[in-house]
């Protein structure tokens, strides 16, 4: 037995590793799901999302032949749903960023068995996010006109000074530095799979995808350096991007969102609900996939310790919201905030509590923390509630300055169709990346095994 083994042995440290695995072992079940034919349950569920995909998809084309008009949206209520979704799915993204670059750089062993999937899931919810950001305009075929890109319509620039271009090159540099930092780490597993394959054809894809990676110990230094200078980029984005999309609030005068609590209050929400999707998947991969010795409960322990501490965070957010608002002695924002709560939209309100600040509450306790049925429900709980957070701070708009503009906002089908429609797309993505490539990060997750003597590959 090493001394390093001895020691967490001495100090009950739960093996990030469990069953006694190999290294051979290690590659063969990780590269498992790869390398077989898929099962009757991804092929249901595949199926499944694939047609809620297209569905949204002939809506969306729809959508452009009529116009937003069938959509719930109204004056002052001017954005509805796809700016929901907008603000949600970025959250999503979030802790893939925190889990891959802000737990590398702290050097956290507990990352490697659910960094992979986390990233993966990042560029998904950041692809989904934008589709909405885009189709919102009205105009979607005319997006391209956010890029200060030359042109031939003389000196015509894009406005700096609109939330709508800070939200464009918030999410284009975010996407580009998650999918560069996704992709080279899996370089050498993808490498792996290559020299695994035994057909010709699966051969040749993985070598172009693997860029030739021969696993020398230059090659090793080199993805080392990059991926340290990569994730010391992909840091600050964790804080600036979600404080960028809270400034599409914030920079208004409207009461109820020309705050400056909105950026620290947006980032945690992002954490938390990033951080209860990553549960969600991690469970289905473990049990699906059969890795519970590479997903163990110390990786679902940490996250639900996270889940509970940005909980927290974002209740205190909620009480100072009501705080401030009643402290300032603005009339406007005293009523924003009751009407945010005892409102028309009251129901969205209590719904968002109930989720976000009382049922995290159950991981206080390190049985409920380990029990998967437990932490299932509540990952998804926790988003139902971070999407009515984003409702509510949306639709609650429907009472502005002049009691003779007031009006609610009804969703229509086609309002509904878009959301469920996001998911199709988020699960239909999901599924065929856990198809192609390794859903944990065989490298990474070999140097964190329990040492053993005599170990070999």
């Amino acid at each position: 037995m090493s001394l390093a083994q001895a020691v967490r042995d001495k100090l009950d440290i739960p093996d990030l590793v469990t069953g006694g695995k190999s290294l051979k072992d290690v590659t063969v079940d990780i590269a498992k799901p790869n390398e077989d034919f898929p099962t009757k349950l991804w092929w249901n569920t595949f199926l499944l999302v694939l047609t809620i995909t297209l569905i949204d998809v002939a809506i969306i084309g729809y959508l452009f032949y009529e116009g937003l008009y069938l959509l719930g949206i109204n004056n002052p209520v001017g954005w509805g749903f796809f700016v929901v979704n907008f603000v949600f799915w970025i959250g999503i993204g979030h802790a893939g960023t925190l889990i891959s670059a802000v737990l590398f750089l702290f050097r956290q062993g507990w990352r490697t068995g659910i960094n992979r999937a986390a990233e993966a899931m990042t560029i998904f919810a950041v692809l989904v996010a934008a589709s909405n950001l885009i189709l919102h305009v009205g105009r979607p075929w005319l997006g391209f006109w956010l890029f200060p890109y030359p042109n031939e319509r003389g000196p015509l620039w894009v406005n700096f000074r609109s939330p709508l271009i800070w939200d464009t090159f918030a999410v284009s540099t975010y996407l580009s530095i998650s999918m560069v930092f996704w992709y080279l780490g899996l370089i050498p597993d993808l490498a792996t799979l290559r020299d695994r394959a035994t057909e010709t054809w699966r051969k040749n894809l993985y070598n172009v995808l693997a860029f030739g990676w021969v696993g020398s110990a230059r090659a090793w230094s080199h993805l080392e350096i990059v991926s340290m200078i990569l994730a010391a980029l992909s840091t600050p984005l964790v804080l600036s991007v979600h404080t960028i999309v809270s400034f599409d609030f914030a920079v208004s005068i409207l009461p109820g969102w020309h705050t400056t609590i909105f950026p620290p209050y947006f980032v945690a929400g992002a954490i938390f609900s990033g951080f209860a999707m990553v549960v969600t998947l991690m469970v289905i991969a473990r049990e699906v996939f059969n890795l519970k010795n590479y997903i163990t409960m110390k990786h679902l322990d940490n996250m639900n310790k996270i889940m509970m501490v940005t909980g927290l965070i974002v209740g205190l957010a909620y009480g100072t919201e009501f705080f401030i608002a009643w402290y300032s002695g603005n009339e406007y924002e005293v009523f924003a905030f009751w009407n945010r709560a005892f409102g028309p939209y009251g129901w969205a309100y209590f719904i968002m509590i109930s989720c976000n600040v009382l049922s995290p509450q159950v991981f206080w306790f390190r049985k409920l923390r380990y029990n998967i049925p437990v932490m299932f429900v509540a990952s998804l709980v926790v988003n139902v509630g971070m999407w009515f957070e984003r409702f509510v701070i949306m639709m609650t708009l429907n009472r502005d300055f002049l009691p003779s503009s007031w009006a609610m906002y009804t969703p229509t089908l086609f309002d509904y169709a878009m959301l469920i429609g996001t998911f199709g797309i988020f699960f239909t993505l999901f599924l065929l990346w856990c198809r192609i490539m390794p859903v944990i990060a065989i490298a990474e997750v070999k140097t964190v095994m329990p040492q053993k003597e005599g170990a070999h590959h």
